[in-house]
């Protein structure tokens, strides 16, 4: 058998595999990976890939095991026989530190860094740094879809979500995605509440012209906060004839709301019926899966490399991918100001003092988290406060302490008093279990995040 260079064997596999895959699945996932071993026996490879977590090693293995294999089954020119196993590349722990990703890219020239400022589109919001999973897996395709060929895809598209699901991001992309193949195209970016502002400003001006020769002639017209403009008649007037003019003209427009457009109030029907007439989809909040990716993108922006658990333990206490953006700053700015690692430990320290990031939990009481975890797991309040040792007693009283503790803020002792007369040693070791369960258990951290969003 010929010798094979496993570097660049698996470097080949990987670029194989990066055409079949969004760049953020291909930078959260693959690039976790490295080749161990490579063995002919008889007329089938054996093949065995390192994994720098159990995380990774279960994602790929459950998604993407079929690609990989034909990857290799197709380079290799034989059957494949693949074992993913738990292991950390020994030459990542050479590396000096983490390359952080440029929230901004410098590598850009004058002229496209002054097309991005003029168009007011963010440079470091891109298709390569969106983390797409389930729950926005169509609005992205479909801003890819717009991206490749704007004006003929999708026209309108209309992305509506809750707050800091990637809208905004998504929308980005798509004109990062027009400049960078033509740094001429005219397109430009605002809100609801700009485009309001300046037909008021051009009203006031008697400059009203000068208004629809801005928007008017443009490629690409994308608007964040649509909803925004519902209610003003002539605001209204002024997008119906600016928004017949774009597309009219074969340019595209992007959209985003708070809601879709059968429920904006005070909508003119005229445009309810346009943004009705091209795609309309929906950005629901990130699921655990993908709250891992985004803390993993955002963190390596920033250069730092956190190990999976600790990835892990973030997204189960956080349900927003702006509120985990806040937190990442704010453990970034802990860590500076007192010269602190970046550990599991800080994590946890931050996650039990800045509650406000975790849900709305804070604003309950104990009773109301007692009656709210009874609730959750159909059991009574005096069998969870009670002695029962039964596992169906015991794991919701243990959740119940965590909650307590991480939410309320609550001393050891209070906690203890509230859930039955407990000694502190007991609520500590509750605490304990929980946060290691949350690492591992998806079932867990759903519970807990059903309990917070109850509250």
């Amino acid at each position: 058998m010929t010798i094979i260079d496993q570097k660049a064997f698996w470097h080949e596999i990987l670029e194989s595999v990066k055409v079949s895959v969004s760049p953020a699945i291909f930078s959260t996932w693959f690039t976790q990976t490295y080749l161990i071993g490579l063995e002919e026996i008889n007329d089938r490879f054996s093949v065995q890939v390192g994994c720098n977590s159990s995380y990774v090693k279960t994602t790929i293995e459950n998604r993407y095991f079929g690609l990989v294999q034909d990857s290799l089954s197709k380079s290799l020119g034989k059957s494949c026989d693949i074992a993913f196993i738990v292991k950390q590349n020994p030459e990542s722990t050479l590396k000096e530190g983490v390359k952080p990703i440029p929230l901004f890219e410098t590598n850009k020239d004058e002229e496209t860094l002054s097309s991005f400022i003029k168009a007011k589109i963010k440079p470091g919001f891109n298709f390569a740094n969106y983390a797409v999973s389930t729950s926005n897996q169509m609005a992205w395709a479909a801003a890819e879809a717009v991206a490749q060929n704007p004006g003929n895809a999708y026209n309108p598209l209309f992305v509506w979500g809750g707050v800091g699901v990637g809208k905004t991001h998504l929308m980005n992309a798509i004109g990062h995605a027009i400049l960078d193949k033509n740094v001429d195209a005219k397109i430009y970016f605002c809100s609801g509440e700009e485009f309001t502002n300046d037909i008021v400003e051009g009203i006031r001006n008697k400059t009203t012209q000068s208004f629809r020769n801005k928007y008017r002639k443009l490629d690409c017209l994308f608007i964040d906060d649509i909803q925004f403009i519902a209610g003003k008649d002539a605001v209204q007037e002024e997008f119906f004839h600016t928004f017949n003019a774009v597309t009219g003209d074969g340019g595209q427009v992007v959209l985003t709301s708070d809601r879709p457009p059968s429920e904006i109030a005070k909508l003119e029907e005229r445009l309810r019926s346009r943004f009705e007439a091209g795609l309309i989809v929906d950005i629901s909040q990130p699921d655990f899966e993908l709250r891992c990716a985004i803390i993993q993108i955002k963190t390596k922006e920033r250069g730092i490399d956190l190990s999976m658990d600790t990835v892990q333990l973030i997204a189960a206490n956080i349900d927003s991918a702006r509120k985990i953006e806040g937190f990442i700053i704010k453990l970034i700015t802990e860590a500076k100001l007192k010269n602190l690692e970046v550990t599991q430990e800080l994590v946890q320290s931050l996650l039990g003092k800045g509650v406000e990031e975790t849900g709305k939990g804070v604003r309950a009481n104990p009773n109301e988290v007692v009656s709210a975890v009874a609730k959750y797991f159909s059991v009574g309040k005096k069998a969870l406060l009670g002695q029962s040792r039964a596992r169906p007693i015991a794991l919701p009283r243990q959740i119940l302490m965590y909650l307590l503790r991480t939410q309320l803020q609550l001393p050891l002792e209070e906690v203890g008093r509230v859930v039955g007369g407990r000694d502190h040693t007991t609520v500590m070791h509750a605490v304990a279990k929980i946060s290691q369960i949350l690492t591992s258990d998806v079932q867990i951290r759903q519970d807990i995040l059903g309990i917070k969003n109850s509250l």
